[in-house]
C-alpha cells in the first residue's frame, strides 16, 4: 500500500517539476514550488509510516517549515517586483 501511494505522490511531484520548467509567470513557478514542497512533505510522512524505516518525523517539520519560509520569501520578492 505504502509503495502505491508512493508512485502517485512521485507521478504528482513530476507534474509539479513540469509546471515548474514550464510556467508561463513567476507567480505560477512559485506556486508549483509549493506545491513540489507539499509532495515532499507527504513522501516523506508516507516513508516514516514504514515499520522500522528510520525516518523521523521532525524531518517532516523541518521540510514543511523550509518550504512555507520560502514561499512565503518568494511571494514577498513577487509583490515588490510587481510594484
Amino acid at each position: 500500500m505504502n509503495n502505491a501511494a508512493l508512485a502517485i505522490v512521485a507521478v504528482a511531484a513530476l507534474l509539479f517539476i513540469v509546471k515548474v520548467l514550464r510556467g508561463p509567470a513567476v507567480a505560477d513557478r512559485v506556486i508549483s514550488v509549493d506545491g513540489f514542497i507539499s509532495t515532499v512533505v507527504i513522501a516523506v510522512t508516507i516513508a516514516s509510516a514504514r515499520p522500522a524505516s528510520g525516518v523521523v518525523e521532525s524531518t517532516v517539520l523541518i521540510v514543511a517549515l523550509g518550504g512555507f519560509v520560502g514561499t512565503a520569501i518568494l511571494a514577498r520578492f513577487i509583490e515588490r517586483r510587481g510594484s
